[in-house]
């Protein structure tokens, strides 16, 4: 028991190393992503599970040695320094980077996000009450291609048209499902009176680029067909979606009314009145935070675009939303973890200050410390908090439209600025 006790006492101080300074070496990056986002975002956890074994072992003779005791020693150090990952979770305000001012959009002080779900993360999986899920809808069919959908929704309540949301799930464009992600924040929107739509689309290596973007357009034209059936109002959709998904997601927004993307029905209007991109990668032609450019990487050359990219950099570049940037751009509201150990945060850095220098509508971006990729995964501390400020911002940005006002910082956000920058 003793080598057991020593093991426990290793593997916990690895984790939380780990949690605080990610490895991105070739070899070592999806290992300590993964582990490094289960320690983070599931701190809580890990604390009980860890304190629990480190007990049991040493009740069963687990110090009876040099090996125990050294065990013993790692072990609370490790347990220490988890710990202040979830203490800097507890802390997480939504920050403003480009004023320093933290964007607390959750004047209450506590989250409205169910207490339970943060404690049981299954839970997240389960529809709210008041939630209805209808699965599988069918928005693109075309032979033997058959797209489908989530609609996340509150049981309707009169005629008023309700705002809705597209959301994009991640995977490297080559795995995940609508069943996957995105799930607790489509549950907190729809109780707060949204109507949500996880959507699939094609995947690489079967699917090449742009096919996962036409699918997501053919989406668009879906729904300003078809969303009042599901109670929402076809003239406002706002899009989020995280990693792969957020790359897709700015695309989507940046892209409105390109033929090239819209083949066989160039003539809808799939503009989009707000995006939230989790994560996301926005630039795959020139390298900046990355040792090489993404679109050198052979999941793109060999997986995605399937074209190299020495010879085929206009490829690349028709395929990264700065390409995209314009000054009728939607309203961004732009979220990344400052510990993302696979999209490096300065990724999103240079994306926001470029889309600021062309948009005339407001760019936020929420740089959350301490955050891995994919934290909104989990229902943690810190993801409810998350969902909280893209949920007061969407539906800021929704009251805003309906009373015909230009898109800005909503109210309330810009008043909590103010007061801060006061102080």
């Amino acid at each position: 028991m003793p080598y057991v006790l020593l093991a426990l006492g290793l593997l916990i101080a690895l984790l939380a190393a780990n949690a605080h300074a990610p490895r991105r070496g070739a070899v070592l990056v999806a290992p300590s992503f993964f582990y490094g986002w289960l320690t983070i975002e599931l701190a809580p956890q890990v604390l009980v599970v860890w304190a629990a074994a480190t007990a049991l072992t040493a009740t069963f003779g687990g110090l009876d040695g040099w090996a125990g005791w050294t065990g013993l020693a790692l072990t609370i150090p490790g347990m220490a320094g988890i710990a202040a990952t979830l203490l800097a979770t507890r802390r997480t305000v939504v920050t403003l980077r480009e004023c320093g001012a933290p964007l607390d959009l959750d004047p209450e002080g506590a989250p409205r996000y169910p207490l339970p779900h943060l404690f049981v993360p299954p839970l997240c999986l389960i529809p709210r009450r008041g939630v209805h899920v209808e699965r599988n809808v069918v928005y693109r069919q075309d032979g033997r291609l058959r797209l489908k959908l989530d609609v996340y929704a509150r049981e309707r309540s009169g005629d008023e048209l309700r705002p809705g949301l597209m959301q994009i799930h991640g995977g490297g464009w080559v795995i995940g499902d609508k069943r996957e992600q995105g799930l607790p924040l489509l549950n907190h929107m729809a109780v707060q009176g949204w109507v949500g739509f996880n959507v699939n689309y094609r995947l690489s290596p079967r699917a090449t680029w742009p096919e996962h973007l036409i699918d997501l357009k053919h989406f668009v034209a879906w729904y300003k067909e078809h969303a009042e059936e599901y109670g929402a109002d076809p003239d406002f959709l706002c899009v989020t979606g995280g990693s792969a998904g957020g790359h897709l997601t700015a695309m989507v927004a940046l892209t409105a009314n390109e033929p090239g993307f819209q083949p066989g029905f160039e003539d809808v209007d799939t503009t989009v009145q707000g995006a939230v991109p989790f994560y996301g990668v926005y630039n795959l032609l020139e390298a900046g935070p990355w040792p090489r450019p993404m679109g050198a990487t052979p999941l793109l050359e060999r997986m995605v675009v399937k074209l190299p990219f020495a010879e085929n950099h206009d490829a690349y570049a028709k395929a990264s939303p700065v390409t995209y940037l314009r000054e009728d751009a939607p309203p961004f509201f732009v979220v990344h973890g400052s510990r993302d150990s696979l999209i490096p945060v300065a990724e999103a850095r240079r994306f926001v200050e470029r889309l600021r220098d062309v948009s005339a509508a407001p760019v936020i971006y929420a740089e959350m410390k301490g955050a891995q990729h994919a934290f909104d995964v989990f229902p943690s501390y810190r993801t409810a908090r998350v969902i909280e400020a893209v949920e007061r911002y969407l539906t800021g940005l929704h009251r805003q439209y309906r009373q015909g006002v230009h898109p800005a910082v909503p109210g309330e956000v810009r008043r909590s600025l103010q007061d801060r920058s006061v102080g």
